[in-house]
């Protein structure tokens, strides 16, 4: 069974109670008012009876004159009706209420027709409202459901957009922890080799060193065999060795050191037939490189980069045997084979 709201039904004006009990008690005073008329008019077309009345007269007392009572009024007669008059006018009369009565009926018809019209025209405006209302209903239930799915779609595209920043950020860290580590490794790796170089450069520094001092033993000893000073002249490259050195008013082992020290600081493996390079430099008289320049290439721009690097890793160069370094010499540079 379909229940309907309360709402559905039209509204309907209250139901007159008692309109049944008024017309059986207009119906009976109508009926009772038609009696006493009838019984009124009986009454007048009756002939009145005789009245008797015995007079005395008084021996008026003629000491006191006393006023004389004025005559007695006669009594009109009651006018006599005839009963014809008397039919038609009570036929008029229930004439007339029959047609009060018709009217009211009429009226009352006519109000019933009016309040059923009434009736109808809101029971219409009802439906019409309750139309209206299951529509806006109907149209605010689809725009909430509308902005359910929006709502669910904007929660889909930020969950979307937040797992796809969190891979991306994941993705970053992963790439950074991955650079970190090569970066650690890298620097693992240059720092062993850093270390590595520094001890054969120690190493090669203290047999440089060493051999200075043979060197320098037997200069003196040739220098006193030859009754004079000894010259310095510019230490040559040694072939096959990748680096070598000249320059100016330099000791016979200066040449050496500075090969020692460019050396492990060329890094190169490509072709090494036919490069040589020439490399200018200048110092300050602590070791430190002021300037390093290409005097002549090799005809190998990739060579000729790896040889200046190499010299320029090799900021500060050694000092001579005087405790300075001296103020400009060049470098020939060659690949170890």
């Amino acid at each position: 069974m379909i229940r309907r709201p309360k709402n559905a039904y039209p509204l309907q004006p209250p139901r007159e109670r008692g309109t049944g009990r008024a017309f059986a008690l207009a119906a009976l005073m109508h009926v009772l008012l038609g009696f006493f008329l009838y019984h009124g008019i009986h009454w007048q077309n009756s002939t009145p009876a005789g009245a008797e009345a015995e007079l005395w007269t008084q021996v008026p007392d003629t000491s006191t004159p006393r006023p004389v009572p004025p005559p007695a009024a006669p009594v009109k007669p009651a006018p006599q009706v005839n009963d014809e008059e008397a039919d038609i006018a009570l036929q008029e009369k229930k004439r007339k209420q029959q047609e009060a009565q018709r009217q009211a009926q009429l009226a009352e018809q006519q109000r019933q027709q009016k309040l059923q019209a009434q009736q109808e025209a809101e029971a219409k405006r009802q439906q019409q409202l309750a139309a209206d209302q299951a529509a806006a209903a109907a149209a605010a239930k689809l725009k909430q459901q509308q902005q359910q799915a929006e709502k669910l779609k904007q929660q889909q595209l930020s969950q979307q957009k937040q797992e796809q920043l969190k891979k991306q950020q994941e993705e970053q860290q992963k790439e950074q922890e991955a650079k970190q580590a090569q970066a650690e490794a890298q620097a693992k790796a240059d720092a062993a080799k850093a270390a590595k170089a520094k001890a054969q450069a120690q190493a090669q520094a203290d047999a440089a060193k060493k051999l200075d001092a043979e060197r320098r033993q037997r200069l003196a000893a040739l220098q006193g065999m030859a009754g004079g000073e000894g010259s310095t002249g510019n230490g040559l490259a040694k072939s096959g060795t990748g680096s070598g050195a000249g320059g100016n008013a330099t000791s016979p082992g200066y040449a050496e050191k500075v090969q020692r020290r460019v050396r492990p600081n060329i890094i190169w493996s490509g072709d090494t037939a036919g490069l040589e390079t020439v490399v200018s430099v200048r110092c300050s008289p602590s070791g430190t490189l002021l300037s390093a320049t290409i005097t002549r290439s090799s005809g190998n721009s990739a060579w000729d980069d790896a040889a200046l690097r190499a010299v320029q890793r090799s900021d500060p160069m050694p000092q001579d045997i005087n405790g300075k370094t001296p103020e400009s010499f060049k470098i020939t540079l060659r690949p170890a084979a």
